[in-house]
């Protein structure tokens, strides 16, 4: 459980981050910190429930693409979430920009993580 809520504060902050970085652009949008820890929440109960099914079933062709189309199901789980969410509160202009946020939150989580073992091991 413990680590299940530092996956929404990362998450949350990173959707903040982004969408702030974005916000000019019109590709990724956030309307608050609420919606931001929601979707967080939201896109965490999904991963779990969900997402082990997907891979399960485009297991031939995640082997074929050498893992690779795990990035498409990242950007599936994140068109899900606003879906769920709802689109006038938090959305992407396209489903590549789903693909791109999921690419860099993927990106940051791994770097994050390993702040977080480097940080530990010390004490």
């Amino acid at each position: 459980m413990k680590g299940f809520i530092k996956g929404v504060i990362i998450n949350t902050i990173l959707f903040i981050a982004l969408a702030g970085l974005l916000r000019n652009s019109g590709a990724f949008y956030v309307a608050s910190v609420g919606v931001a820890i929601v979707a967080s929440l939201v896109l965490g109960i999904l991963n779990t429930l969900i997402k082990p099914v997907l891979m399960l079933l485009s297991l031939p062709i995640n082997i074929l693409t050498l893992g690779l189309f795990s990035i498409v199901i990242n950007g599936l789980m994140l068109q899900l979430t606003s879906y769920v969410v709802g689109a006038d509160v938090f959305n992407f202009s396209s489903f590549g920009m789903a693909m791109f946020v999921a690419i860099v939150m993927s990106i940051c989580n791994v770097v994050i993580s390993r702040h977080f073992e480097t940080f530990n091991e010390g004490e």
